[in-house]
């Protein structure tokens, strides 16, 4: 099965701002392209293999693929699954979700609580990652940052929140400022 890069669902002026049209034109058109091309190639070896990404990712470790395609796999499959969630994170046309922000004040104490925690966890991701708001496998929500593509399925974790800190999420308006850009992220996401 192949599958396609996923519908933006706004221009790439949207954001702006807090996140300038060729960034996004960028990141979505050629990187979330690249890691969207490069999962389809490993997955056109094993055409048994069905499910969705998502699904497939869940259970990496026991999937048929030889050790360089469970690689391949998990760096682009996880670069093609949380680019996905990132892109449905930032849609300006979100709707506060009452019941998930409600949940963040009972576990974190605050949003405010949160949102510390939540920057804390991107801006220290070292090197290239993400940091991620998840329901853990006990139904709990616990923030982390995870290098490189490595999607929180692999734990077993949901993924609620997605923050992309790889600097070509960022670096043609903020430069070396991370901590910029991810204030501006949770000024973006309209969820929580």
């Amino acid at each position: 099965m192949t599958y396609q890069l996923p519908k933006l669902g706004y221009d790439y002026n949207a954001l702006e701002p807090y996140i300038d049209a060729q960034t996004m034109e960028i990141h979505y058109s050629k990187h979330h392209q690249g890691y969207t091309d490069k999962m389809n190639a490993v997955l056109e070896k094993y055409p048994e293999l069905t499910e969705e990404p998502a699904e497939l990712m869940k259970k990496l470790d026991s999937l048929p693929l030889s050790e360089a395609d469970k690689t391949a796999f998990r760096n682009n499959g996880g670069g093609y699954i949380n680019h996905a969630l990132f892109w449905q994170n930032l849609d300006p046309g979100n709707q506060k979700d009452e019941k998930l922000s409600k949940e963040i004040e009972e576990t974190f104490g605050s949003l405010d609580d949160f949102k510390a925690k939540f920057s804390e966890a991107a801006k220290t991701q070292f090197g290239s990652g993400w940091a991620f708001l998840v329901r853990n496998s006990e139904g709990k929500l616990e923030v982390y940052s995870t290098p490189n593509q490595d999607s929180p399925l692999l734990n077993g974790h949901q993924p609620i929140l997605a923050l992309d800190v790889w600097e070509h999420a960022y670096y043609l308006k903020y430069q070396n400022r991370r901590p910029d850009y991810v204030e501006a992220y949770l000024k973006i996401v309209k969820l929580i």
